[in-house]
């Protein structure tokens, strides 16, 4: 993790299905996403991720039960603070429960098959994360993804090995 991004994201899966939150506020308002949020000051992306998937959630999870996957960043014309963030993916029991939907002070919380996540037709889901997620899941290397966007609307993702 050698960036120094503002930013974590983290996607709880649990069978097909991973917990997601449709955000009340930008980026992606009304769309729905992983959970994460802002590092504080001096907290490793590692320490950032646990604390926000509780914040949000309420989920505690140990540091050896969640896997740093990789990073994305994003061109200036993307409205946020950072210009990236660092993914990561929490494999929860199948029999886990957690009832939903559930309304936080970030939104909506709910489980969403990994099939309508990545589905083209999925409108309502943050535009870039069927272009990572299927290989965030499923490969066991580290990628950095770059989305370009043009006037808001993304163009184009690249996906490139870390090393």
């Amino acid at each position: 993790m050698e960036q120094n991004y503002l930013y974590t994201l983290a996607f709880l899966k649990r069978k097909d299905e991973i917990l997601m939150i449709n955000r009340l506020k930008s980026p992606w308002q009304g769309m729905w996403n992983g959970v994460g949020g802002k590092r504080l000051k001096d907290e490793s992306p590692l320490d950032c991720i646990l604390r926000e998937i509780e914040e949000e959630t309420g989920i505690v999870l140990r540091k050896d039960e969640i896997t740093f996957k990789g990073t994305l960043s994003w061109n200036s014309d993307f409205i946020a603070q950072s210009s990236g963030l660092y993914i990561f993916v929490a494999e929860l029991p199948e029999d886990f429960v957690y009832d939903n939907p559930k309304a936080v002070k970030e939104g909506i919380l709910a489980w969403r098959k990994i099939s309508w996540i990545c589905d083209e037709k999925s409108i309502g889901v943050a535009h870039n994360i069927r272009y990572f997620l299927p290989t965030v899941l499923n490969d066991e290397k580290r990628y950095h993804y770059h989305n370009v966007f043009d006037k808001g609307i993304l163009v184009n993702v690249t996906k490139i090995p870390l090393e």
